[in-house]
C-alpha cells in the first residue's frame, strides 16, 4: 500500500512503532519463549482471560497489529493457521528473527490493519492486544475485521481499560488518578502531548453500538484485575490503582451466522 493513500495516522503511529522497536525486543524475546501464554500489562495468565478458543487447532486466524507476533506464535503452536499484519517494520524484523530462533512460520504482512489484503471470509479468529484494538481507527477497523471473519467467526481483543482511559493525567507518563480527567462523550481520536503516538477509545456504548452494526454479537466483556504483588513496566498505572478499578478489558464478540 503506497502512503500516499495511507491516513495521517496511520503514518503517524508507523513512525512512532519502528522508533519504539528496539525497546520492544526483550519482551518479544520474554514471550515467545513462554510456554504458557500471559496477556496484557500485568501477565494475566491464559486460563484466566482464555483470549485462545479451545476448538482453535485447524482454524484459520489473523493477529491484526502483531507487532513483534507473540500472539501470532501462541495461536501457531495451538495448531491454528495463523497469519499476522502490522503497520511497522521494525517491529516484524523482530517478529521474523523469532520465528528464526524458535522454528515457527507464519506469514507476517507489512500493512494496515484497517485494510488486510485477504479477500472476505477468510478467518475464523481475529485477534488483538494492543494492536489495531489501541492503534487503529475503530471505525474501521471493526468493519475490516467483519469482512474477514466467517460467519461464526470470533473477534477477541484486549485494550486499555475505559475507566483507566478517563483518569489517565494529560502526559503519558504520569499515573492515573481517581479523578476524571477528560470527557467520556465524545471520545475517539486520543494523543498525549508526551508521546508521537495516536490512540483509539471508544465508550462501552459505543463499542456496543459498533458491533451490533457489523453484525456481531457480544458473548463476554473482561474486565482485568492483576493479582496482589503484580508489577508492571508502564509507568501510567499503579498496581493499587488497577486493583480498583479496571486498568485493561477484553472484548469477546461473534459474526453472526
Amino acid at each position: 500500500m503506497a502512503a500516499p493513500d495511507l491516513p495521517d495516522y496511520v503514518l503517524q503511529n508507523r513512525s512512532h512503532w519502528d522508533e519504539l522497536a528496539k525497546s520492544y525486543v526483550p519482551s518479544a524475546e520474554r514471550h515467545w519463549a513462554q510456554a504458557e501464554p500471559s496477556w496484557g500489562i500485568w501477565g494475566i495468565p491464559e486460563a484466566e482471560v482464555r483470549m485462545i478458543p479451545s476448538d482453535v487447532r485447524g482454524k484459520d486466524a489473523i493477529e491484526l497489529g502483531c507487532g513483534t507476533a507473540y500472539v501470532s506464535a501462541w495461536l501457531a503452536r495451538a495448531g491454528a493457521c495463523v497469519v499476522g499484519i502490522d503497520n511497522s517494520e521494525a517491529q516484524l524484523e523482530t517478529a521474523r528473527r523469532m520465528q528464526r530462533e524458535h522454528g515457527l512460520e507464519f506469514p507476517l504482512l507489512h500493512g494496515n490493519a484497517e485494510r488486510v489484503p485477504y479477500p472476505d471470509a477468510s478467518f475464523d479468529l481475529a485477534i488483538s492486544e494492543y494492536g489495531a484494538c489501541l492503534w487503529a481507527d475503530p471505525y474501521r477497523w471493526v468493519p475490516e475485521a467483519a469482512r474477514l471473519l466467517r460467519p461464526g467467526g470470533r473477534l477477541h481483543f484486549l485494550t486499555n481499560g475505559h475507566v483507566l482511559t478517563l483518569c489517565a493525567p494529560p502526559l503519558e507518563t504520569d499515573t492515573a488518578t481517581d479523578r476524571l480527567q477528560r470527557p467520556a462523550f465524545g471520545l475517539h481520536r486520543l494523543e498525549w502531548p508526551d508521546d508521537t503516538g495516536v490512540e483509539f477509545h471508544l465508550t462501552h456504548g459505543s463499542w456496543i453500538r459498533l458491533f451490533r452494526d457489523n453484525g456481531f454479537e457480544i458473548e463476554e466483556l473482561l474486565e482485568l484485575r492483576p493479582p496482589e504483588g503484580a508489577t508492571t513496566r508502564y509507568p501510567y498505572v499503579t498496581a493499587e490503582w488497577a486493583r480498583q478499578w479496571p486498568s485493561e478489558e477484553v472484548w469477546k464478540v461473534r459474526k453472526r451466522g
